[in-house]
C-alpha cells in the first residue's frame, strides 16, 4: 500500500544588491518573496516544505564583513521563526526554514529550523561543516561549527532530516541520519558552477542508494551582485532511495518544484539491498580516531 506524501522544494534569486538598498529591506523583500512563494506550494497541496540555504537574502559569504551579524536571529524566538509557523499552521504544512542563527551574543550558526504542520517548533540543525575555500565562500568568517548533532524529526506526514549545502560532501552524516530514522533528508544549499555542478547530481543519489531514504536538494539562482561569485545554478531536485532523480526544477528562475514520493519504496529498497544488516561499525574505528 502506498504512503505518498507531497514535497516541495523553493529555489529563488536575490535580485537586491547590498550596494543599493539597506540590507533590512533586502531581508524583508525576500521573506515577501517567499509568502508567496509559499501560499503557491500551499495551493499544490504541499505537505512538507523546504526553502533554500539562508532563504532571506544573499549568499553573504562572498565578502568578509560584519554588517551581516545583525542579520542572525535567535531560534525558536526570532520574528522569521515566529513568521514562518503562522504560515505552517495556516497552510497545514511541514517548513523547513534555513535561517542565520544567533546561538548566543557573538555566536552565529548557519542553521534551518523544523516546523511542523500544526506550526510548532520541533528543533534545528545546525550546519557541521564549514567550509573556508576558494574566494567567495568565506563562511568561518560567519558561522560556528554546528553542535546539533544529526537529529531526525517527526512531523506530522514523515521523519524528516536535514543536511545544509557543504554537508553534503561528507557522508559520515549522511549515514548518522539514516540510523538515526530519516525517510527524506533536505539539503538547501548555494552553489555556484564550476567543480560543484558535476557533484551536484553525484553526490546526494550516491547518499540516498548508499542510506535508501529520499533526498530533497535545494539551490538558488541566478548572479548576485556586486560580488557576482559565479552563477548559483538552481537545478533543484528530489532524489529516490534508488538515486534516480525524479522530479527537477530549472536552471535559472524562481520555482516551487512539486512531487509525491512513496515512503513505501524504502522498504521495498531496503528489503533488496541491505546494508544496515551488512553493515560492520566494529571496523570504522580509523573514522573517529583520526
Amino acid at each position: 500500500m502506498a504512503r505518498p506524501v507531497r514535497c516541495g522544494l523553493i529555489q529563488a534569486r536575490c535580485e537586491l544588491s547590498p550596494e543599493k538598498h539597506s540590507l533590512e529591506k533586502i531581508k524583508r523583500e525576500m521573506i515577501r518573496k517567499h509568502e508567496r512563494l509559499i501560499a503557491q506550494a500551499a495551493r499544490q497541496r504541499v505537505q512538507i516544505l523546504c526553502l533554500q540555504e539562508i532563504f532571506f537574502g544573499p549568499y553573504f559569504c562572498a565578502e568578509q564583513d560584519i554588517r551581516w551579524y545583525p542579520q542572525a536571529e535567535r531560534i525558536p524566538d526570532g520574528p522569521t521563526v515566529r513568521w514562518a509557523q503562522k504560515l505552517a499552521k495556516k497552510h497545514r504544512m511541514v517548513i523547513v526554514l534555513p535561517i542565520y542563527e544567533e546561538g548566543m551574543t557573538g555566536v552565529y550558526y548557519n542553521t534551518a529550523a523544523v516546523l511542523d504542520a500544526d506550526g510548532s517548533y520541533l528543533g534545528k540543525y545546525r550546519k557541521h561543516h564549514i567550509p573556508h575555500t576558494h574566494p567567495g565562500f568565506w563562511e568561518k568568517f560567519y558561522f560556528t561549527p554546528g553542535d546539533t548533532g544529526y537529529p531526525v524529526f517527526e512531523t506530522r506526514y514523515a521523519r524528516v532530516g536535514v543536511y545544509i549545502c557543504y554537508d553534503r560532501h561528507f557522508p559520515e552524516g549522511a549515514r548518522v541520519l539514516g540510523l538515526n530514522g530519516a525517510e527524506i533528508v533536505f539539503n538547501p544549499s548555494a552553489t555556484v558552477a564550476g567543480l560543484s555542478e558535476y557533484l551536484w547530481e553525484l553526490e546526494q543519489p550516491a547518499h540516498a542508494v548508499a542510506n535508501a531514504y529520499f533526498i530533497g536538494a535545494i539551490n538558488r539562482v541566478g548572479h548576485e551582485q556586486p560580488w557576482d561569485i559565479g552563477e548559483f545554478y538552481g537545478k533543484s531536485y528530489f532524489c529516490d532511495p534508488r538515486g534516480k532523480i525524479v522530479a527537477q526544477a530549472s536552471r535559472d528562475k524562481d520555482e516551487v518544484l512539486v512531487t509525491d514520493l512513496d515512503l513505501d519504496l524504502i522498504q521495498e529498497v531496503r528489503s533488496t539491498w541491505q546494508f544496515y544488516r551488512d553493515r560492520r561499525p566494529e571496523t570504522y574505528d580509523p573514522l573517529t580516531g583520526r
